[in-house]
Parts: C-alpha cells; sequence; structure tokens
C-alpha cells in the first residue's frame, strides 16, 4: 500500500516557506545580462536594483499560487549606469547570505516570471514591479 497524501495544503506549506526563511527583510536585486543555472552558481552581469522588499513581501498561498503582496517598487543602484532589465531578478536574505530564488524579467505583457513597469533602468530611477507570482509544482 504507497502513502497518499492531500498535495495542495502540503504545496501551499512549502510555497510559505519562501517568506519564513528569507525573512522579512529579503532583498532582491536585478541583474543584466544571462541568469545563472541555479541560485548557487555566482551573480552575473550589471546589479541594477539592490533593494529590500517590503516586509510582507508575499501574500499566504492558496490552491498552490503565491503572489507579491502590496507595492514592490525598486531603485536603480546609484552610480551603476544605466541597462536593460531584460536579464534576471535574484531574492536573497537580509543578510545577502543565501539566494533563496531567481527568474527571468520581462516588461508587463512580455512573460517572464517578474513583470516591471519599464525595463530600461538608469541611474537612481524608480522601477514598480507589476506582476509577481509562482505556482508551486504539482498544482
Amino acid at each position: 500500500m504507497a502513502i497518499q497524501y492531500n498535495i495542495t495544503p502540503l504545496i501551499n506549506d512549502r510555497l510559505n516557506l519562501l517568506l519564513t526563511d528569507a525573512g522579512n527583510a529579503a532583498i532582491m536585486r536585478i541583474w543584466s545580462g544571462s541568469m545563472p543555472a541555479h541560485c548557487a552558481t555566482a551573480d552575473s552581469g550589471t546589479k541594477l536594483t539592490d533593494d529590500s522588499l517590503p516586509s510582507t513581501w508575499m501574500g499566504s498561498a492558496s490552491a498552490g499560487v503565491v503572489s507579491k503582496s502590496g507595492t514592490w517598487t525598486l531603485n536603480g543602484v546609484a552610480g551603476a549606469g544605466s541597462g536593460t532589465a531584460a536579464g534576471y531578478f535574484r531574492i536573497y536574505d537580509s543578510g545577502l547570505v543565501k539566494c533563496y530564488m531567481q527568474g527571468t524579467i520581462t516588461a508587463t505583457g512580455g512573460g517572464g516570471d517578474m513583470t516591471l513597469d519599464n525595463v530600461s533602468i538608469a541611474n537612481a530611477q524608480v522601477i514598480t514591479v507589476n506582476t509577481f507570482s509562482i505556482t508551486g509544482g504539482n498544482a
């Protein structure tokens, strides 16, 4: 006999651990260039943003999906020049010790894992993350 699970609550619990593990002061960085193979791989490209996310940056998972909570406003890195956020994003814990996730970025309607109001980022420019959600595996 095989053990069986009620899978949706387990998926929701796993998604909710992102906020717990990365913490309430998680940091998002947006990079130009190609996305590394996985989160343990070193950052690559030019860092375009470097900001803390809102204290409750993710909502509660439901039906195997979790979405951003509140308004995510980022600022172009002072002195970094300008670039196009056609690369990738990474979310780290507050101490920048561990990368918890990475994904693609596009302008709204472009199909990226995260969409921005403007992908042309200039020095100290304000950028708004329009959409971001994660669907858990097997959901």
